[in-house]
């Protein structure tokens, strides 16, 4: 008969259950996770929320203990967030040390379980995870939407988001333009973007015709080579604030891809443009000369 504790309990069964530990306080993490590898469970630590959704996406958990800045604050939102699709059935725990995390608390907590105030013991934890195994909340898989798709779909909020961003930049509002002659190669970029992700990784990369003629519109309508990288960053920010705004619906599964592909894609239409721009001016240069 056995008189220890249920820790020894839990040790003795069969089965232990699997925890992915996730906090970028490395001292922290290291006692967290021999705490609780002496109460019986599991324990998967990760360091970054890279190797978080590459342990999520390749490893089956029961359980999610995530602090919620890593370094920045809301980070273990997207650890959460990707454990909820892949793992709809894991318990999942998140620890701050801020008191005013109640403030986003409503949106964690429609994929979380609970939020933990640091500090917490490893004695409290482990009595909230076993109740939290004990009797655990069903929680319905969502349906997941890929990058592609969401971009797709919400391509006039990033243009709109793009064109808040630029009244605020006084370098291109200097340009006497209307809002139509800004925004409209934006649509056929966001297109090729949407095309490109739909390839997949195998996808070639292709020369963007549209990219090419906004660079040489970009030259004629007074535009720099300086002013063209600043719109090109804009667009980025504004596409990963559209996926940021949809991390409770997004297929985690190729997220990473996907976000390398966006990078390479911006990237590649840049310089697509900056060639085109580059040979207008060159176009005008001669017939000047001639």
């Amino acid at each position: 008969m056995n008189l220890q504790t249920g820790s020894t309990d839990r040790e003795s069964n069969s089965h232990k259950s699997r925890i992915l530990l996730v906090d970028d306080d490395v001292e922290l993490l290291t006692v967290t996770q021999v705490g609780l590898e002496k109460r019986g469970f599991e324990v998967v630590a990760a360091t970054t929320v890279n190797d978080a959704l590459g342990r999520i996406s390749s490893e089956h958990f029961d359980v999610l203990l995530s602090d919620l800045h890593m370094p920045n604050p809301g980070d273990g939102y997207t650890v959460v967030s990707a454990m909820h699709h892949r793992h709809p059935k894991a318990i999942t725990l998140v620890l701050s040390g801020f008191p005013a995390v109640q403030e986003a608390a409503k949106a964690i907590l429609q994929q979380a379980d609970e939020v933990l105030l640091k500090p917490i013991g490893v004695a409290k934890m482990t009595e909230i995870i076993n109740k939290r195994l004990a009797n655990p909340r069903e929680q319905a898989a969502m349906n997941k939407i890929r990058v592609s798709e969401i971009l797709e779909r919400d391509s006039n909020v990033t243009i709109q988001a793009w064109l808040s961003r630029l009244a605020n930049n006084a370098g291109l509002t200097s340009l006497p333009l209307t809002d139509r002659q800004r925004t409209e190669h934006l649509p056929l970029l966001l297109a090729d973007l949407v095309g490109r992700l739909r390839d997949g990784p195998s996808g070639q990369v292709a020369d963007s015709t549209t990219a090419y003629q906004h660079g040489a519109r970009r030259y004629s309508q007074g535009y720099t080579i300086a002013m063209m990288v600043e719109e090109s960053r804009m667009l980025q920010v504004c596409i990963f604030n559209t996926l940021q705004n949809n991390l409770s619906s997004v297929d985690f599964d190729n997220v990473l891809i996907d976000v390398m592909t966006i990078a390479d894609e911006v990237d590649s239409q840049l310089k697509q443009a900056v060639l085109g721009f580059t040979e207008s001016a060159k176009t005008q240069d001669h017939r000047m000369q001639a």
